[in-house]
C-alpha cells in the first residue's frame, strides 16, 4: 500500500497492525464463515487457487483441507508468517505479477470497495492477469446495507464485533471505524471504503475483462466473474 494510500487507514490494540490497520492477532481468533462452502461450489474440485489478501490463512487453511492447491498473497509478512501448507507471496496486489495462471482468483474480504479507484481497478486487473481463460474470479461484495442503521453489533466467536460509524469523507467514499472486543484485547480499525452500486461494480469488471457469470449468494455478496 502506498503512503497515498495509507491515509484514512489505521488501527490500534495488542500486536503487530498492518498497513491497513488489520491487527494480525484479531485475525488469529476470527473463525472462518461459510466462505470455503461458497468457494467449494464454485470451483472444479483439486482447482490452483490464487487468494489474494489471505491474511493469517483464515480461508486458507479450510480450502488446502478440502484439496485445494493456494498461493496465498497479502502485503503483510506478520500475517502471512501465520499461513501453513500454501505457498505464499509477500506483496501489495494490484503490483503482483507472478508469471502463471490459475483456475481460480480469490478476491475477499470486500477488497474491491478500496478507497481509491484506482487500487480497486489495480485489484481487478490482478485478477484478470492471473485467472486462466476457462477460470473464474470470486469476489465478496459489501452488502447492500453495510453502511445503514449504524452503531451495530454482533457476537462472533467469544467477541464482539461492532461497526460504529460510516462517514462520507469524500465523492462516493466512506471512512469506517469499527471497534473488536475480545476476552483480554480490545483492537479498533478504521479505514475507506467506496460503496459500488451494481451497475458500477460490474462497469469496473468490465474495464478490467471480467464478467459477471452468476451471484453465489442470494444476498449478492459473492460473485463468480469470468475473463471476457
Amino acid at each position: 500500500m502506498s503512503e497515498r494510500m495509507r491515509e484514512g487507514y489505521r488501527g490500534t490494540g495488542p500486536g503487530a497492525i498492518t498497513p491497513d490497520g488489520c491487527a494480525v492477532e484479531l485475525y488469529t481468533r476470527l473463525p472462518v464463515g461459510d466462505e470455503p462452502d461458497i468457494i467449494e461450489r464454485a470451483v472444479p474440485p483439486g482447482a490452483r487457487i490464487l487468494e489474494l489478501g489471505s491474511g493469517v490463512g483464515r480461508v486458507t487453511h479450510p480450502l488446502i483441507e478440502r484439496g485445494f492447491t493456494v498461493t496465498a498473497v497479502d502485503e503483510s509478512p506478520q500475517m502471512l508468517e501465520r499461513v501453513t501448507g500454501a505457498r505464499t507471496v509477500c506483496c501489495p496486489i494490484e503490483e503482483l505479477e507472478l508469471d502463471e495462471r490459475f483456475d481460480a482468483v480469490l478476491l475477499g474480504s470486500f477488497l474491491v470497495h478500496a478507497g481509491d479507484p484506482q487500487v480497486s481497478h489495480g485489484l481487478l486487473r490482478t485478477c484478470r492477469r492471473h485467472v486462466a481463460d476457462d477460470g473464474c474470479v470470486l469476489i465478496q461484495r459489501e452488502a447492500a446495507d453495510r453502511h445503514d442503521n449504524l452503531p451495530r453489533e454482533g457476537r462472533i466467536a467469544d467477541g464482539i464485533i461492532r461497526i460504529v460509524s460510516s462517514d462520507p469523507v469524500g465523492p462516493g467514499v466512506r471512512s469506517v471505524h469499527a471497534e473488536y472486543i475480545f476476552p483480554g484485547a480490545h483492537w479498533t480499525q478504521t479505514f475507506l471504503s467506496r460503496p459500488l452500486t451494481p451497475e458500477a461494480f460490474e462497469r469496473a469488471l468490465s474495464e478490467a475483462g471480467l464478467a459477471v457469470e452468476s451471484y453465489l449468494t442470494d444476498d449478492r455478496t459473492w460473485v463468480r466473474a469470468v475473463p471476457v
